[in-house]
């Protein structure tokens, strides 16, 4: 499959490529819709390379770098970030342009040794603050580490207010034809922008609100990620969006995960869900985690207020597949939700137990009511889900 090529100013090209083809993103999280991995060169006195791409498009990436330098030299290559799905072809364009001049910080030049055993003589460390004119364009360098490899960093360009942002300001999703956000519809595709904040960025979170504070300090009109639309319009959107999700703000709203063999712990779920509603909570969505993937789970948690977390015993603990949820959530280090925990258990109990130690080693604010059923609900489980209800409602609207 060919690269897509398009202008985004005078001498700035879009160099990019779909894949349609990876199902999982780092192997773990599901992609229906695809992803794009980006790049762009700087065309003009020196002609400049800003990230790879993934080298399963290592081919054609090379044959439309080809096709955009026409015949001239490629002078450098800027690399933001190392991740293999943007540094995945730097082998390739050294093969054919071996006299480029590499651009990156300490940790990029360490990071080259030890993914590709790759020691460039030529090579410009660069740190926050730096500028390199590259003639036509001069960028400044800013490192931002852990968002979310500690060598990330992003580059600007002052004069045409560009920001070159690696994977901040990214998302999943290929980009259909439409490269620019002002070709797109944008709203359609936000819940696969955030699903890649909070599954790929979300943990760092702390440290992407700092790297967001610097960029929010520039004047930028056009933002240049790695992954997903260039944002030439409205690049105020996507940062507004990005700022909302690193700054964990929640509203209004419930995610009720549970895992059920036979059915009682959904039984529990549906409850729960409905005694929310008489107490006039909205936005309420209840997740059977065997059939549901966890990184959408944690999407749709991520900007709501409550957390219920449901079920039922196995092996003395939470089912296999809530287990692997709560290592997600734990990962991600939730910290503004509201937290409740219900569950079932035939002869002894576990999951109830397990579900509540996850809620002590976070931030999160846990209610006093927990449902423990004993086989199937009895009434006293049902006014245990009722004043669950009760106290989320109080919390979530207070």
């Amino acid at each position: 499959m060919n690269v897509q090529t398009a202008k985004i100013q005078e001498g700035l090209y879009y160099l990019g490529a779909n894949d349609r083809d990876t199902e999982l993103f780092e192997n773990m999280w599901p992609l229906p819709e695809g992803v794009s991995y980006n790049s762009y060169l700087i065309k003009g006195e020196k002609n400049v390379l800003l990230d790879t791409i993934r080298t399963n498009k290592a081919d054609a990436f090379i044959n439309g770098l080809r096709e955009l330098l026409d015949g001239e030299d490629l002078d450098y290559l800027v690399i933001h970030h190392m991740e293999p799905d943007h540094s995945g072809a730097i082998s390739q364009v050294l093969d054919y342009y071996p006299e480029v001049e590499i651009v990156g910080n300490q940790r990029t030049k360490s990071m080259l040794a030890d993914y590709y055993e790759l020691s460039p003589e030529k090579f410009i460390e660069v740190k926050t603050g730096d500028t390199i004119d590259f003639g036509s364009r001069k960028l400044t360098f800013v490192q931002t580490p852990m968002v979310h490899w500690p060598e990330s960093m992003v580059s600007y360009d002052a004069e045409n207010k560009v920001l070159f942002s690696q994977d901040i300001f990214g998302g999943f999703g290929t980009v259909d034809g439409g490269i620019f956000d002002d070709e797109v519809d944008y709203e359609r595709r936000r819940e696969e922008y955030r699903r890649y904040y909070t599954n790929i960025v979300g943990k760092y979170s702390m440290m992407a609100e700092k790297a967001l504070k610097e960029v929010g300090e520039l004047e930028i009109d056009i933002i240049c990620p790695v992954h997903g639309y260039v944002w030439r319009k409205n690049p105020e959107r996507i940062i507004e969006d990005y700022v909302t999700w690193a700054t964990k703000e929640v509203q209004e709203g419930v995610v009720i995960a549970y895992a059920s063999m036979y059915g009682n712990t959904e039984n529990m779920a549906d409850t729960l869900a409905r005694f929310l509603a008489e107490e006039g909570v909205q936005n309420i969505e209840v997740w059977d985690v065997s059939k549901t993937h966890a990184s959408y789970i944690l999407s749709n948690l991520w900007e709501k207020k409550a957390l219920v977390l449901g079920s039922c015993t196995y092996n003395n603990s939470a089912f296999p597949n809530m287990n692997a949820l709560v290592h997600i959530l734990e990962m991600q280090r939730l910290e503004n939700q509201v937290y409740g925990v219900f569950g079932s258990f035939g002869w002894s109990g576990g999951a109830v137990e397990f579900l509540q130690e996850f809620g002590e080693c976070t931030k999160m604010d846990t209610i006093e009511t927990v449902a423990n059923a004993k086989g199937t609900m009895k009434d006293e489980d049902v006014e245990d889900l009722r004043q669950m209800a009760k106290e989320l409602a109080e919390k979530i609207k207070g």
